[in-house]
C-alpha cells in the first residue's frame, strides 16, 4: 500500500492537471499562475512561484503544488 504522502501527492497532481486543462469550473477552481516567460525550458505547464510571508499560506493547496508540479512534469517530458 502506498504511503500517506505518496497518495496526497499523487492527488494533488491529479487535482492541477484538471485545473489547467480547464475540466474543473473555472469559477469555483483556485487560480493557479502559469510561467508564460519564453525564457523558461521546457513546458508551457510550468506553474509561477508565488512568495508568502507567512507560514500559514505556505502550506495552501496553490502554493505546495508548484515545486512538485514543475518538477514532475519535467520528469515525464524527459
Amino acid at each position: 500500500m502506498p504511503t500517506l504522502k505518496y497518495r496526497r501527492i499523487r492527488g494533488d497532481m491529479i487535482k492541477t492537471y484538471k485545473i489547467i486543462t480547464g475540466i474543473y469550473d473555472k469559477e469555483a477552481s483556485p487560480v493557479l499562475k502559469l510561467n508564460l516567460t519564453t525564457k523558461t525550458q521546457g513546458n508551457q505547464y510550468k506553474l509561477d512561484t508565488h512568495r508568502t510571508k507567512y507560514d500559514l499560506r505556505k502550506y495552501f493547496f496553490t502554493n505546495r503544488i508548484v515545486n512538485v508540479w514543475n518538477i514532475v512534469y519535467q520528469i515525464l517530458l524527459s
